[in-house]
């Protein structure tokens, strides 16, 4: 049984090792001529937070084979089996996260169904040779993924944020200082109304204020959709529809104040798709 146990205990740890093989893979990566050639010229990004929603990720991840990254909030995380123990009369759970074969999946593992890690990134199968990494090294939080890749001869990175209304990783990411030059853009659930983005809502909020704080200091900048409309919709009548899911891109960027959201696209969830193409 102990043998057991650890073969299943391994292969839950196999994501993990591969990412670390892959990070290891780019330390030496300047050394290997033909990674260089290996370059793209903008990324295709969706991200929507689903709710704990396990038919709308399934959805997601069938239908968008097309983009490039998925940013995922609020993902659902739950006990797929159940193996005998080594130390204990209960069994041990085993917890998992919906996987595909067409994307690799970045995310911190955890055996506990009740932390609630709610924050996963989807990167496209096709992009493998780009070595993207879950870097942890930099930032080590529940709720945030920092994923690098490599293309020609730089480091890029991508951050994909949900912070609740506590504002837990928003704070992280206050107290963390990172040096990290080639960011190129943050997307995420960022559960902030505020008059800056959100012309229903008459406040001004000094989380608003620690966001923007935060993305100068990354050297990004808030960038407005094609059409402003509400990236939450409630069935509530005693609430109203908001902005909390944004978009920080480099200010130069040629698609800065030119992403989608899709409310007609939103399916299960109560938050919508935003979608961006951004040149690299």
């Amino acid at each position: 049984m102990f043998i057991l146990k650890a073969l299943v205990q391994l292969g839950l740890a196999q994501q993990e090792i591969t990412r670390a093989s892959r990070y290891q893979s780019q330390l030496s990566l300047f050394s290997h001529e033909w990674f260089s050639k290996m370059i793209i010229k903008d990324l295709k990004i969706s991200s929507q937070n689903v709710c704990k929603n396990h038919l709308l990720t399934e959805t997601i991840l069938e239908n968008n084979k097309n983009f490039n990254i998925l940013f995922i909030q609020e993902l659902l995380w739950s006990v797929i089996r159940s193996i005998s123990s080594t130390t204990s009369a209960e069994r041990d759970d085993v917890i998992s996260m919906l996987f595909h074969l067409s994307w690799i999946t970045f995310a911190r593992y955890s055996n506990n169904c009740n932390e609630h890690l709610r924050g996963l990134t989807y990167i496209n199968s096709k992009l493998i040779s780009l070595c993207f990494s879950l870097r942890k090294d930099i930032y080590n939080h529940k709720d945030i993924n920092l994923v690098s890749f490599v293309n020609g001869s730089s480091i890029f990175f991508l951050l994909n944020v949900y912070s609740d209304n506590h504002q837990t990783a928003l704070k992280y990411l206050k107290d963390t200082k990172a040096e990290l030059n080639n960011i190129i853009i943050i997307m995420g659930n960022f559960n902030i109304r505020d008059s800056n983005w959100d012309p229903s809502y008459p406040h001004h909020l000094i989380h608003a204020d620690n966001l923007l704080e935060i993305a100068d200091s990354l050297n990004l900048e808030w960038s407005l959709p094609i059409t402003p409309v509400s990236t939450r919709y409630t069935d509530n009548l005693s609430d109203s529809n908001s902005i909390i899911n944004l978009i920080f891109l480099r200010g130069y960027s040629e698609k800065f104040n030119f992403h989608l959201i899709l409310p007609d696209m939103r399916g299960l969830s109560d938050h919508v798709p935003l979608i961006i193409n951004i040149a690299i």
